[in-house]
């Protein structure tokens, strides 16, 4: 399990939520609920008819939820780039639990999340509907887990990762590890296999605390959660899609993980925000 990215300086001080931030905390949370558990309910029932064919219709409605969600919240959206066709693996900066929304919205994903992930209360099951692939540090289970990557992507499916292994401040990008990209390499690998590497850019509204929407360290999701649904003014997330890269073009995990770095953090660096060393 990667250790939790630590910030050298204290995070945001979260102003006090008053009458009228619990009322729109409840409003939008229970529009935000209705929305999410509806539609889960919804893709369950998708679910039933369309396993045989793998998953034609339900990446749809788990689109349309996230979709629904960033509105709900608040923030302006906006995709640049285009998301590889075809299949394939994506590759962020981890800023937020905030993250699984902005890049769904923009979109058909399937997230890989830590197997400890599966057990968390609410979001676990969301997880397992909507077709997580879970994975763990466990090397007994490497070879187990580098196939079922290879089976995803041979069925078509665009597979994201968070290389960094933690989220941060949305300030910075830090090493990308690059265990995860091992099914692109060695005997069974994907002929064609590919990595876009994605930024996500979270800006603050003016006056605001430019790591305003970073969740990292010991912060509480729920007391993150609810300072979000309180929030009057959000600010933005932007979603960049860059060229796609071929694994073919490495020598090895290493080499493709450090260019797709590269990448990910000229992507902050261009939207002014970003700590081109990637120092924690």
């Amino acid at each position: 399990m990667s250790p939790t990215w630590q910030s050298e300086v204290g995070p945001p001080v979260s102003a006090p939520i008053g009458p009228i931030g619990a009322v729109r905390a409840a409003l939008r949370g229970t529009v935000l609920a209705t929305v999410t558990y509806g539609c889960l309910a919804l893709l369950l029932a998708v679910r039933l008819f369309e396993w045989p064919f793998g998953r034609p219709v339900s990446p749809s409605i788990t689109r349309f939820v996230c979709i629904c969600a960033v509105h709900i919240l608040g923030f302006r959206y906006r995709v640049r780039g285009r998301p590889m066709r075809g299949g394939g693996v994506i590759a962020a900066n981890h800023v937020s639990w905030l993250d699984i929304f902005a890049l769904n919205a923009a979109g058909r994903l399937v997230f890989v999340a830590k197997s400890q992930v599966r057990g968390w209360p609410g979001i676990g099951i969301l997880a397992r509907a909507t077709g997580v692939l879970f994975v763990d540090r466990d090397r007994a289970r490497a070879a187990e887990q580098t196939r079922a990557f290879r089976d995803r992507l041979a069925g078509g499916e665009t597979l994201l990762l968070f290389p960094e292994g933690t989220s941060t401040d949305g300030l910075r990008v830090l090493p990308f590890k690059p265990t995860l990209f091992a099914a692109l390499y060695g005997p069974g690998a994907p002929a064609e296999g590919r990595v876009q590497p994605v930024t996500l850019v979270y800006r603050a509204p003016p006056g605001a605390d430019p790591r305003l929407h970073g969740w990292w360290g010991d912060m509480s999701f729920a007391a993150n959660l609810l300072q979000v649904l309180a929030r009057r003014r959000q600010g933005s997330v932007e979603v960049v899609f860059h060229p796609p890269l071929k694994a073919a073009d490495f020598p090895d995990r290493k080499a493709l993980a450090g260019a797709v770095e590269a990448s990910v953090r000229a992507g902050l660096d261009a939207a002014g925000l970003g700590n081109p060393s990637g120092a924690g």
